[in-house]
């Protein structure tokens, strides 16, 4: 069968882990905030009204491109471009490039980091196969001026970084969602891993805790997370509406089903 993401693909390895995924979101999140296209955001009021159910949607997304055949994968692309279009017109204006281009580095970066905290460093050909991957995700939805190559990425992610992140009302705002749908304890937890996984001037514009306060438990966590009760201090961290569904990710499937689309004010969509 042909794949978008071959079988053997490190994409695949870290999107078929719940904690990698977890972290990925974590990062996500923290930077979503800082974004200078996070009006985009506000516009349907979904993310806003409910993070976590938009942070679901997003994977339900990511994985169907990663573990579907490439007819699949190819329609959820399809599917998430023609949303975003349909947001746009009912918007009157375009969602820039620049800021697709944000999105999609930010998978590749959180992508990187979360792995090679909870796993190892990764091989130069691993980094290159990552970048290749959600570029080709970008070129298919008809993205722009996207990097080659992984020292191309490297570049442009700091350009992007250091042009299209800024604190603003919509970051306070989206902090206190965060907070309210997460209550106090996960909240704090969310801070520390984003603190452990997003870049300097990310962390620097939220106030964000430095990493080194949590890198000793998920590095003990890290070597202990096969025993069970690492499993249960996992899954007591976790809302509980949301508990079998973050449990559900450390299964790989093949194929996965056509998730609920996303992006119209009936819809849900990865960045909405």
């Amino acid at each position: 069968m042909d794949y978008f993401v071959a079988p053997n693909s490190i994409v695949r390895r870290i999107w078929g882990t719940a904690d990698t995924v977890l972290f990925i979101f974590a990062g996500a999140a923290a930077e979503f905030a800082l974004n200078k296209a996070v009006d985009w955001l506000y516009f349907t009021g979904r993310l806003p009204a409910d993070p976590l159910a938009r942070l679901f949607s997003t994977v339900d997304y990511a994985r169907r491109i990663v573990f579907a055949d490439r007819a699949g994968a190819e329609r959820a692309i399809d599917s998430i471009a023609a949303i975003h279009a349909a947001v746009e017109a009912r918007r009157g204006q375009a969602i820039p490039a620049w800021a697709y281009r944000d999105v999609l580095f930010m998978l590749i970066g959180y992508s990187m980091r979360a792995f090679e905290v909870l796993e190892r460093p990764l091989t130069d050909a691993e980094r290159a196969e990552i970048v290749t991957v959600f570029c080709r995700v970008g070129q298919r939805m008809g993205v722009p001026d996207l990097p080659t190559s992984y020292p191309e990425w490297r570049a442009a992610r700091q350009q992007h970084l250091a042009r299209d992140t800024a604190a603003s009302h919509y970051t306070a705002d989206l902090y206190v969602q965060y907070r309210r749908h997460l209550g106090g304890p996960r909240y704090h937890l969310l801070r520390l891993v984003q603190g452990l996984v997003a870049p300097a001037g990310v962390r620097q514009l939220l106030q964000l805790p430095a990493g080194f306060y949590i890198a000793p438990a998920v590095a003990f966590y890290r070597r202990t997370r096969h025993w069970q009760v690492s499993q249960w201090a996992r899954n007591a961290m976790l809302p509980a509406a949301y508990r079998a569904r973050i449990q559900a990710l450390d299964a790989a499937p093949v194929v996965l089903a056509e998730p609920a689309a996303a992006f119209q004010p009936t819809r849900r969509c990865p960045m909405h």
